[in-house]
């Protein structure tokens, strides 16, 4: 029972290939396409894949894109789409978010995968997991799996654009992170990435006063690798995040 993980973000679409629809499956094939090129897929990458038995997937972006990835399957294989909403709980994780179903359903997903790593790993613990991509999303989960809440703030290409719209003078390349930024490229740079950490490291402060213990951190996303050397606390980068989750969720809907 082959299985078709799908995350839909703000920019692409990710897909991986697993033997069967639970923990631990082989990886069969994996890639990704930005969405304006996702209807290439059934004539490129997808078009040379074994049928898949199962599909599960979350999107963030917009129906008309969910649907467009939906209609590429109907083309190439007889598999129902499903999409993960979320939940009061789901695979021992507790929504806290005031409307539920409200809550991003990568951020969800993430938070599951991040869970099962953790009792994997050391046991029951805190956490607290990021993704770092169009936008950066930082969510606390406390010892019992349940979300306390979570920040949602810019990335770094959303800051420069709003700097650059705003500020006259300031259409420079991308510069380094430095501690001392000695021109304006490094400046935006490094204002952008400590930005960020700092909403982060407020995130894992929190959590400790809170639970009482140093939480597990976890990063992940397209732009997880730029932001991950330049935390002051250290962080686990796991590129998989959102398919552990995934997979997490099938292994208990569709063996039940």
């Amino acid at each position: 029972m082959s299985f078709l993980a799908i995350d839909i973000g703000n920019t692409r679409l990710k897909w991986a290939l697993y033997a069967a629809p639970h923990k631990g499956a082989k990886l069969l094939a994996q890639g990704a396409e930005f969405l304006e090129n996702i209807d290439r897929l059934a004539e490129g990458e997808w078009a040379a894949l074994p049928p898949p038995t199962r599909m599960l997937g979350c999107a963030v972006a917009a129906d008309a894109v969910k649907r467009r990835a939906e209609q590429q399957m109907e083309e190439l294989w007889d598999v129902s789409a499903q999409w993960v909403v979320p939940s009061l709980m789901e695979a021992g994780v507790t929504n806290g978010y005031d409307h539920p179903t409200r809550l991003g359903s990568d951020r969800w997903v993430a938070m599951i995968g991040a869970w099962h790593r953790t009792l994997s790993q050391t046991g029951v613990r805190p956490m607290v997991v990021v993704m770092v991509g169009t936008a950066v999303t930082v969510e606390a989960v406390d010892g019992h799996g349940r979300f306390l809440g979570g920040l949602i703030l810019p990335g770094h290409g959303i800051m420069l654009r709003a700097l650059e719209s705003g500020t006259a003078g300031l259409h420079v390349p991308t510069g380094d992170v430095r501690e001392f930024p000695t021109n304006t490229s490094d400046a935006l740079t490094s204002g952008g990435t400590y930005a960020i950490a700092g909403a982060i490291e407020r995130m894992v402060q929190h959590v400790r006063q809170h639970c009482g213990v140093q939480p597990a951190c976890f990063m992940t996303g397209g732009a997880g690798w730029k932001m991950a050397p330049h935390m002051s606390v250290p962080f686990e980068l796991v590129e998989s995040l959102i398919f552990d989750g995934l997979l997490e969720i099938a292994q208990r809907r569709f063996s039940a």
